[in-house]
């Protein structure tokens, strides 16, 4: 199918563009010149089953710089909104987990409980450690852009207890959205595997696999959330201070106060919108000029509606205020990858921000605190006195990290979103 698009060319002569997929996709690699007084009408006949994709027939040229004009980027719209939508029209929207906002309280609550009891079922049995097999024959596609430590090994582990195959695309294998669009990258895997989970920077790239992809999606982090991290923080909070018995409806932990002293970032943004959900209180305590935006602002707040008893969000500059009562001491790295250059002037901004025993007395932290990172952590962050101390809880919460991507995986893969 050939498609039009109309503009103007050099000198003002105006240009019509009549072309196929692959003569728009390449056009960029022509390297035409054209004098001004030649035909005012351009046809690219390239054949989307006779010729390859490399292949451009040009039958009449028009006075058209060699790369994109007017004319071929309303071509190119063209084409490609056609293309979407017919390939949209003949797949399923699958469900996916992009952030914690996509969830409703019982849903959360769900997966939380679920990865609770998978990780009682393993540590309970003598056999070596495996789940179930309904992963048995379905790949999942790991598709890493940023490196990792726990993400890579909680996912991978996760995916073979449930019987599948992990296979991982790190950025010597694949690059989202440079050499190939967002959107062929996402039909393609998807049409191959059976779940993406994608480690990415800007969230758009991981949103824009989800929208084109026909199996779900999960996000194992972005620029702006962190869902996995956030279904292991919860699950150690509830280890660390277990709900009433019986109780099966909630999480058990109305009531209760975090206290977020650091950046403000992916991991909090979730983390707090998790708070709200599940009726507890989060305190933040970040520098001047390191809050929460104000979109991300409204995001978390608005995770209150239709919530019986929502845990509130308090924001503050002053560390021993927002610890003030709190339980649970969090915090995490106030430099992340790719802010390297900011080094010096935020370890300027955020002195005076370091967990120690000695903060949580000053901000009357609760007599039983406990203290969380989801890692890796720098000296300047926490000292050593409560990192290693029976009050940190970094190492079960990293351990969590598995528990949360095998009940996620069940939740999306298996379950098809059915939490």
């Amino acid at each position: 199918m050939l498609m039009r698009g109309q503009g103007d060319g050099p000198s003002g002569l105006p240009v019509e563009l009549i072309a196929s997929a692959p003569a728009v996709r390449h056009w960029e690699r022509c390297d035409a010149a054209v004098a001004p007084d030649r035909l005012s009408r351009l046809r690219l006949d390239s054949d989307l089953e006779e010729a390859p994709d490399s292949c451009i027939h040009i039958a009449r040229l028009a006075p058209i710089s060699k790369m994109m004009t007017s004319a071929l980027r309303a071509a190119r719209g063209a084409v490609n909104g056609l293309q979407q939508r017919a390939y949209s029209s003949q797949v399923s929207s699958p469900r996916h987990l992009l952030s914690i906002s996509d969830l409703t309280p019982n849903e959360f609550t769900s997966l939380v409980r679920n990865a609770a009891a998978r990780k009682q079922a393993v540590k309970a049995s003598t056999a070596p450690m495996s789940l179930t097999t309904s992963l048995t024959g379905k790949t999942v596609a790991m598709m890493f852009s940023k490196r990792s430590t726990r993400t890579r090994v909680s996912t991978e582990a996760a995916v073979t207890l449930l019987g599948g195959h992990p296979m991982f695309l790190g950025k010597d294998d694949i690059q989202l959205g440079v050499n190939e669009s967002l959107y062929d990258t996402s039909v393609v895997i998807s049409s191959m595997t059976s779940c993406m989970v994608a480690r990415v920077g800007p969230h758009s790239d991981v949103a824009n696999l989800a929208k084109h992809s026909s199996v779900p999606v999960i996000n194992a982090l972005s620029d702006d959330f962190h869902p996995l991290q956030t279904i292991a923080d919860f699950l150690t909070i509830h280890e660390a201070f277990p709900s009433p018995k019986g109780s099966r409806s909630s999480l058990g932990l109305s009531g209760l106060k975090v206290a977020w002293v650091g950046d403000s970032n992916n991991v909090l943004f979730d983390l707090a919108t998790a708070c709200v959900k599940m009726g507890v209180d989060i305190s933040v305590a970040s520098p001047k000029g390191y809050g929460i935006p104000e979109p991300m602002r409204q995001l978390i707040t608005s995770a209150a509606k239709g919530v019986g008893s929502p845990g509130k969000l308090s924001e503050t500059t002053v560390p021993e205020d927002a610890i003030k009562d709190a339980d649970v001491l969090v915090t995490d790295t106030w430099i992340s990858m790719g802010q390297e250059s900011e080094k010096k002037k935020r370890l300027d901004a955020f002195a005076g921000y370091q967990i120690t025993n000695e903060l949580a007395k000053r901000g009357a932290a609760k007599e039983g605190w406990k203290f969380m990172h989801c890692l890796p952590r720098h000296a300047e962050e926490v000292a050593d006195e409560v990192f290693y101390s029976s009050r940190s809880l970094v190492f079960p919460e990293a351990e969590n990290r598995l528990w949360a991507a095998v009940s996620a995986l069940e939740g999306f893969v298996v379950n098809k979103g059915q939490l």
